[in-house]
């Protein structure tokens, strides 16, 4: 179960890293009606919740800055951003490493129970297939908003 996983989140997570890394930087700071976010939130928020879910961030990771929370955690948008907001290619290069790091989990981890059901997972394979399902999720409101930028471009 536990490769099937891993292989399901290296699809996912390759999906979203080429999609990423071919995006017009022109574009990924644009929110387009009818939209709460950017693709540039998108991504850093696909990184931050993976951290959450794989990782225990903040409280067991401190990999990525605590700031990441307030940028890019449930709820956050760009219309309320302070201070020095990482780029999409920092982003791109911190999903990486992240990936990386997810291939180390030793395959038995999986099967164990979390401490108390979340978002209706009960293990960390559960929580692992939520985890794909989100940035998968995620990486479709990326395609998406690109399509309604460029779109929008032609028009003008």
């Amino acid at each position: 179960m536990s490769e099937v996983l891993l292989k399901s989140f290296a699809t996912a997570r390759s999906y979203l890293l080429n999609n990423v890394e071919a995006l017009d930087e022109n574009i990924v700071d644009i929110q387009p009606e009818g939209f709460n976010n950017t693709i540039h939130w998108h991504v850093g928020h696909v990184l931050t919740v993976a951290e959450q879910f794989m990782f225990g961030f903040p409280k067991k990771s401190a990999i990525l800055p605590a700031n990441y929370l307030e940028l890019f955690g449930k709820g956050t948008k760009p219309a309320d951003w302070n201070g020095e907001v990482p780029s999409v290619q920092e982003l791109t290069a911190q999903l990486k490493e992240q990936f990386k790091r997810i291939q180390e989990i030793p395959v038995e981890s999986f099967a164990e129970k979390l401490k108390a059901p979340f978002l209706g997972q009960e293990t960390y394979g559960e929580l692992t297939s939520f985890a794909i399902f989100h940035e998968s999720m995620h990486l479709g409101q990326i395609a998406a908003m690109k399509r309604v930028v460029q779109a929008a471009a032609q028009v003008k």
